[in-house]
């Protein structure tokens, strides 16, 4: 039996775009080839030749540490869930601030002028 999965690109402009899944919502900013994405398993960033399947891929992800070789002294789960909380909180401010931002150059491009 499969695993169903579920995942939409949503472009605000070239180079930035809001990745929505299952795992939750996700940013994008950068361009074929290079890019970094926000979400809430991490950060990703990927490098790559555009056409060959060739690429990089490194993640960093919010943990507490307790698969890491060394662990001074783990987070407790309130410090995890505080970082959490800011992880979500700046995600959703970021993306607002693009739909923000989005909004404004259309409603420039929309009314004759330049940005």
């Amino acid at each position: 039996m499969g695993n169903f999965r579920f995942y939409r690109r949503v472009s605000i402009f070239p180079g930035l775009s809001i990745n929505l899944s299952k795992s939750g919502p996700s940013l994008t900013v950068g361009m074929r080839g290079a890019h970094v994405t926000v979400g809430s398993t991490g950060v990703r960033k990927t490098v790559g030749i555009p056409g060959t399947g060739i690429y990089y891929t490194s993640h960093s992800g919010y943990h507490s540490g307790a698969h890491s070789a060394h662990v001074d002294a783990p987070i407790t789960d309130s410090q995890q869930t505080t970082a959490h909380s800011l992880a979500q909180l700046i995600m959703v401010m970021c993306i607002v601030g693009a739909i923000a931002l989005a909004i404004a150059l259309v409603g420039s491009f929309a009314a004759g002028g330049k940005p």
